[in-house]
């Protein structure tokens, strides 16, 4: 079987996605990724360069797909000029990456492990993460000063900075006992945004 390079760059991606997501950055070396991938460090830096960029190839492949959806959830909502309410907005922001999270569910846990532990890593890598994000943050920080006008920007993105580490505690968290995602069915993902919307809605207005 001949090995493409598509194939070649999509293994490392997913060995490393799951060696970050186990162990954090710190505690992966490219000598696992390239042990584990079965490829040789040549493919490794061919690819990506660093251990910094085959992380930020990590983070970029996740947070594409969900910025993309989550910026035309927010184009619907405000079709027309209207100013949606916070709980639409809110459901804009964790519908799409819930739902990812039931696409693929062979990967669940690394998936949901990996986007947890990315936002606590420290710099440069948190700004790698928040770089991938930042159009979709501004544009959330954008309807949200539509929807509450009476709140500085500054509590705005204090306020969004908390939803995001529910979300991220949820996300990481799914599948275990405790967790508020039990499963990857469509109607559990369902619920889970509901009762995140319902919990955090008040906060965002308080």
């Amino acid at each position: 079987m001949i090995t493409t390079t598509t194939d070649t760059k999509e293994q490392i991606i997913n060995v490393a996605e799951r060696l970050f997501a186990e162990r954090g950055f710190a505690g992966t070396t490219l000598r696992n990724v390239i042990s584990e991938a079965e490829v040789n460090l040549a493919a490794v830096h061919y690819h990506f360069g660093s251990k910094e960029e085959l992380f930020r190839a990590v983070v970029k492949r996740f947070a594409r797909p969900i910025v993309e959806q989550e910026l035309a959830l927010l184009k619907q909502l405000q079709a027309g000029g209207l100013v949606p309410s916070v709980e639409a907005i809110l459901t804009a922001l964790f519908k799409p990456c819930l739902e990812f999270l039931a696409q693929d569910k062979e990967f669940l846990l690394v998936h949901t492990q990996f986007m947890g532990r990315c936002w606590t890593e420290p710099e440069p890598l948190k700004s790698i993460v928040t770089e991938e994000f930042s159009a979709s943050i501004e544009a959330f920080l954008d309807v949200l000063q539509r929807a509450l006008p009476d709140r500085s920007r500054s509590q705005l993105a204090w306020k969004f900075d908390l939803v995001i580490a529910a979300l991220n505690r949820v996300q990481s968290e799914a599948g275990q006992p405790w967790a508020l995602i039990q499963s990857t069915d469509p109607q559990a993902i369902q619920s889970a945004i509901e009762q995140l919307v319902k919990i955090l809605s008040p906060g965002m207005r308080s």
